[in-house]
């Protein structure tokens, strides 16, 4: 039997390889006549930049960027052998950056993703993707817009400190030293820019946004933003399928800089010729650190599971926990952290890896 083995990343536990490679070793041991292909899976978040470069040739290049709280760093963008670029946003501004205790967009910015395109742009790239998820921020991309020339001011007509929480006083936004670029934003969910499934919402607590009165100034911060961004361009793209991702990132690039918001898995899924992949394959591997609502959020494990349903394919998810009904996706769902996270990337992995060879031992 031919199986196509492809999960995405465990969030901050393992990469989407490492969580690949784990459950091959269990299947091979389980049943060594399976015939396996192992592609590891991204939509636009983290893990995008290596899956990317696992399908197509290109060169890494490293460039020296803030983090989402200021303090330089070495991020990661790609320029593959076709000219385009790959910049993934949390290379730069993602949560990974920050201990739990930093956690804050109110202080938070997209300034180093700016830092990342702005490098890829001086390398006389003229065609970016913008992987956008996994961010720490909420700042609507004010940051990331500020970084490529954007000014931002606020009613004394001083500017504005880069932050979420400094967008509730923006009085006026110049747009006209941004540089001109082919820039598509990979999202990896639908969620509109504001409102009860907005980024504040929705993606706030995880964040740091926990009490109330926080995520009430975030949102006045980015319905702010996107007032002053539509009187400067006339473009009002908040209710945009995908403009919440990444703390609006996808918003301000797309508001800004005329940047397309872009499936992110549907993007990835062509370069990794996926649906090539799925139709050879009799049964569909993948999986996800957490199951929750948000799968069903264009997140790349339920796209390539609506991908292999559609070709009556059966697919199974090996996850860390899973939570309400996203189980409904799979025709199976194992669970290998329902209480405690492993200790160690070993731990997850060996623990990956026995729950496969269980699983296809059963079968």
């Amino acid at each position: 039997m031919r199986v196509l083995i492809a999960p995405q990343e465990f969030k901050r536990v393992l990469q989407a390889r490492e969580v690949a490679e784990a459950l091959a070793l269990g299947f091979a041991r389980a049943q060594p006549a399976w015939e396996l292909e192992v592609v590891p899976i991204a939509d636009g978040g983290p893990g995008t930049l290596d899956a990317v470069l696992c399908a197509r040739r290109g060169d890494l290049r490293v460039a020296r960027v803030e983090d989402p709280l200021g303090r330089p760093v070495e991020a990661r963008w790609a320029l593959l052998d076709d000219g385009t670029a790959v910049v993934e946003m949390a290379e730069a501004s993602g949560a990974w950056r920050l201990r739990p205790e930093e956690r804050d967009p109110l202080r938070a910015s997209t300034f180093g993703t700016g830092q990342l395109i702005r490098a890829a742009l001086d390398a006389g790239v003229q065609r970016i993707f913008v992987g956008a998820g996994g961010s720490a921020t909420n700042d609507g991309g004010a940051g990331a817009l500020e970084a490529l020339g954007a000014r931002l001011f606020d009613e004394r007509d001083q500017p504005l400190p880069r932050s979420g929480g400094a967008l509730q006083k923006l009085a006026r936004i110049d747009l006209e030293r941004l540089p001109r670029a082919a820039v598509q934003v990979l999202t990896d969910v639908r969620n509109p820019l504001l409102g009860p499934q907005g980024a504040t919402r929705i993606f706030g607590p995880q964040k740091g946004a926990t009490t109330a009165e926080v995520q009430e100034q975030l949102e006045a911060g980015l319905a702010r933003f996107a007032d002053v961004l539509q009187a400067a361009t006339g473009r009002d793209l908040r209710a945009n399928e995908g403009a919440g991702a990444a703390g609006g990132l996808a918003f301000g690039l797309a508001a800004g800089l005329g940047a397309q918001l872009c499936s992110g898995f549907e993007v990835l899924a062509e370069l990794l010729g996926l649906q090539e992949r799925v139709a050879t394959a009799a049964l569909i591997v993948t999986g996800e650190g957490r199951l929750d609502a948000q799968t069903g959020f264009g997140k790349g494990p339920a796209r390539l599971a609506a991908m292999a349903r559609a070709r009556r394919r059966r697919v199974v998810c090996f996850c860390g926990v899973a939570v309400g009904d996203a189980r409904a996706i799979y025709d199976d769902v194992i669970e290998v952290a329902p209480t405690a996270p492993p200790p160690t990337r070993a731990a997850a992995a060996e623990r990956l890896t026995s729950a496969a060879e269980r699983w296809a031992r059963a079968q």
